[in-house]
């Protein structure tokens, strides 16, 4: 009876009917320096559910004849720590997703809160997100140009993300969604924060198949936490696999932080990929790239396969400067074959 409630109330959305509610909307106006949100809630139509959490469920919608996702999120009022958390989320969530803009961004909306639904308005995002995509994929099936193209958006996207420094602290393929054309953008930034702060959160953050091993251990960290799960990212992109299948996440986790244990790396990774993947999940931080140098190394390897060279190695003689050139940055930085001019 309690869970049947809970699922329907009659529906979570009928919530959004009554007065009351206070609520939020993208708005290029600004008053003390700090923008407003006001949403017109009826222009707020509400469809099927699509996807559910623990504590949130997620709706397709049209918003202002638009086509929306609709986050909501329920506030439990028996749960304190619960409550406080939730609340917490929702609140940073909305404070970064109101103040980014970018094409690999999920774009924010508008927001409303009426207790103990509270809601976060995104653009709809039609094909749902990579895990769902790699989950139909027969595994190692993927193309070296669609791996490629697919890891330069989440790469974009969260060079944006540091740029404006928040660290995103649950990049998972999960929170990366694919709309009409195929192209992926962040999404999902309720364990986000800005780098300022992050570190005066208590526990760690995230999913512990994506997790950095300094934040599994509770120690200090940086924006380089979000570079470790971009490496386990572009493993599932080159494997379509879960990482570390047949292991409960709690197993995952130890394995990680005590063992330094990582995917296995399949024979069929192009070492250039395959060098890369291990430079993003390095245990030492300060041994990842950051994002800026992701993103040029992976365009450079988008080019060698636009341009037919090999992104691996290369061996006999070449000539012409440009060709080199191109070809110094499609050998893998991990070969001992040398490249002659």
């Amino acid at each position: 009876m309690e869970k049947k409630r809970f699922d329907s109330l009659e529906s979570w959305s009928m919530i959004l009917d009554s007065d009351n509610v206070e609520t939020w909307e993208a708005s290029s106006s600004s008053k003390e320096d700090k923008e407003e949100w006001t949403a017109d809630l009826s222009q707020l139509f509400i469809g099927n559910k699509f996807a559910s959490g623990a504590h949130s469920r997620i709706y397709r919608g049209i918003y202002k004849q638009r086509a929306v996702a609709v986050k909501m999120v329920r506030i439990p009022t028996h749960k304190e720590d619960t409550r406080v958390l939730l609340e917490q989320q929702f609140k940073s969530e909305v404070a970064l997703l109101s103040r980014l803009y970018h094409p690999n961004i999920v774009q924010f909306i508008a927001a409303c809160k009426k207790p103990p639904v509270y809601c976060i308005i995104t653009e709809y995002m039609s094909q749902g997100n990579l895990r769902m995509y790699l989950n139909k994929k027969e595994p190692y099936s993927l193309s070296t140009e669609t791996i490629l193209r697919l890891a330069l958006d989440i790469s974009h996207g969260m060079e944006y993300l540091h740029s404006q420094g928040v660290i995103h602290r649950d990049l998972k393929s999960n929170n990366l969604l694919l709309n009409d054309e195929m192209r992926v953008k962040v999404a999902d930034f309720g364990t986000s924060c800005l780098e300022t702060q992050c570190q005066d959160s208590k526990g760690n953050k995230g999913t512990y198949r994506w997790m950095a091993p300094e934040m599994i251990k509770e120690k200090a960290y940086t924006r380089k936490v979000d570079v470790y799960s971009f490496g386990i990212v572009l493993w599932e992109l080159t494997t379509a696999l879960l990482p570390f299948q047949g292991m409960t996440p709690v197993q995952a986790a130890f394995a990680v932080a005590e063992k330094n244990e990582r995917p296995p790396m399949p024979p069929s990774c192009q070492p250039a990929l395959a060098h890369l993947i291990k430079r993003c999940w390095a245990a030492n931080p300060s041994k990842r790239p950051d994002f800026t140098y992701i993103v040029s190394t992976l365009e450079k390897y988008d080019e060698c396969v636009k341009e037919g060279l090999p992104l691996s190695s290369h061996s006999g003689l070449v000539s012409g400067n440009a060709i080199l050139e191109r070809l110094k940055g499609c050998v893998s930085t991990s070969s001992s074959i040398p490249v002659h001019a």
